[in-house]
């Protein structure tokens, strides 16, 4: 029994932090990255770490405005959130 729960724990723990797939749109059409985290941090979000998934989205690490540890993938299209993540 031991040995059927660690593969199906692996799965369902790589769903779980899977990320979304944001947008197919050709990268001209997506928001400048610079400009984009300019914008947040203007919003009062502390950006520790920025990428680009692999599902095309610009992900970010950071504290927002009330300094929770936040997890946010946007649209790099139209800069909405797709999925988050906060911590109190």
């Amino acid at each position: 029994m031991r040995f059927m729960l660690l593969p199906a724990l692996l799965i369902a723990s790589g769903a779980a932090l899977a990320s979304p797939q944001c947008t197919t749109a050709d990268r001209s059409t997506w928001k400048d990255p610079e400009q984009f985290q300019a914008q947040l941090k203007e919003q009062g979000y502390q950006i520790n770490k920025f990428k680009i998934t692999s599902g095309n989205c610009y992900e970010i690490y950071g504290l927002d405005k009330d300094k929770r540890k936040v997890e946010i993938y946007h649209d790099p299209v139209t800069g909405q959130p797709v999925k988050s993540r906060v911590e109190d």
